[in-house]
């Protein structure tokens, strides 16, 4: 697989745990790029979690594996945090802002509970929004007035809280039309199927730096793709979408 070549560090995000850097690559283009400092298993999450979304038809951002030459590393403070091995690249999208309570009206129902669905599916508990906090995970892209979907470095989450997320997921609004429904359920699970056709490729894909928690390959990463694949199975079951706390 082609991977970009990052020719210019921009600056480092001062928001999320892992503080992406923004890059521009060798296709002119600017990413919010991770790598070493966010860790193997937050770079497999997004990496199986992006593909898994854009499959399932989530409005996801373009995202890439892309390299930082040494030389370029040296020259910025924070250098190391992102390191030589293979890198996460999401495209910048433009004209954006942190989606807010504001936003939740301008969002189709269905894309709501698409998103909702979704998160469900791969464990995702990193998307919520209420009145009072909340870390949503999302954009709104202000020019084309739609929803941008990032983040999936906390997806396939062993400790999986189901009564949290129901009460806190920032479309938990959309919970009712899901559970008092009978054909939506059938429709999310056709959606799940499809979206398993791109698993085995995306595994394949994972760069084999990632499945090692240190530089010398001998310490196996926290991520355990056979657990990961059974959770995603789980979507066949009627229960399984049986949402309300």
């Amino acid at each position: 697989m082609k991977r970009l070549t990052i020719v210019e560090i921009q600056h480092r995000s001062e928001q999320g745990m892992t503080r992406p850097f923004l890059c521009r690559c060798d296709d002119d283009e600017l990413y919010f790029v991770k790598g070493r400092a966010a860790g193997p298993r937050s770079l497999i999450c997004e990496w199986l979690g992006g593909h898994l979304a854009k499959a399932f038809g989530l409005p996801v951002p373009d995202f890439a594996l892309a390299i930082a030459p040494p030389e370029l590393l040296d020259l910025h403070p924070d250098g190391s945090d992102l390191g030589i091995l293979p890198l996460f690249a999401s495209r910048q999208v433009m004209h954006v802002q942190e989606f807010s309570i504001a936003h939740l009206n301008k969002v189709s129902e269905q894309l709501q509970r698409d998103v909702l669905a979704f998160d469900r599916w791969v464990n995702n508990g990193d998307r919520t929004l209420t009145t009072r906090s909340g870390n949503p995970n999302l954009l709104w892209d202000n020019n084309e007035q739609k929803l941008v979907v990032i983040d999936h470095n906390l997806a396939f989450e062993a400790g999986f809280d189901t009564r949290s997320f129901s009460e806190t997921h920032v479309f938990a609004g959309q919970i009712p039309l899901i559970d008092q429904d009978f054909i939506e359920p059938i429709r999310l699970r056709e959606r799940c199927k499809r979206a398993l056709d791109v698993w085995d490729s995306a595994c394949n894909t994972v760069p084999k730096e990632w499945w090692y928690a240190d530089v010398e390959q001998t310490v196996p990463a926290d991520f355990d793709v056979s657990a990961a694949r059974t959770l995603l199975g789980l979507y066949e079951k009627e229960s399984f979408w049986s949402l309300t706390p």
